[in-house]
């Protein structure tokens, strides 16, 4: 039997995820990272969960895949609360 190599957006597709909506783990202060001149959470998150609307970083909890990855570049600030989802939330790998 042969298996067959998936490709990274393949294996990260397996991923199943559950999001505590009233219990973000991660916060963003909007106005530090309004001031941010780099906002490299933009281009550093593997999930792609950092976006820019209006002007403003906007986070997603949703497909965070735990990581840590923001949490290290960012050095302005910007994110003042991160931690792992409670029991039961957050997500969990698959590998088929």
């Amino acid at each position: 039997m042969t298996l067959k190599r998936l490709t990274p957006e393949e294996a990260l597709g397996l991923d199943r995820f559950n999001v505590d909506e009233g219990n973000p783990h991660i916060l963003l202060d909007k106005a530090r990272c309004a001031s941010c001149p780099d906002r490299p959470c933009l281009w550093a998150c593997p999930a792609r969960l950092y976006r820019l609307k209006d002007g403003e970083v906007q986070f997603d909890c949703a497909g965070c895949l735990e990581c840590g990855t923001c949490r290290v570049v960012c050095t302005h600030g910007g994110l003042v609360s991160w931690s792992h989802p409670g029991a039961t939330f957050g997500v969990t790998f698959r590998c088929s």
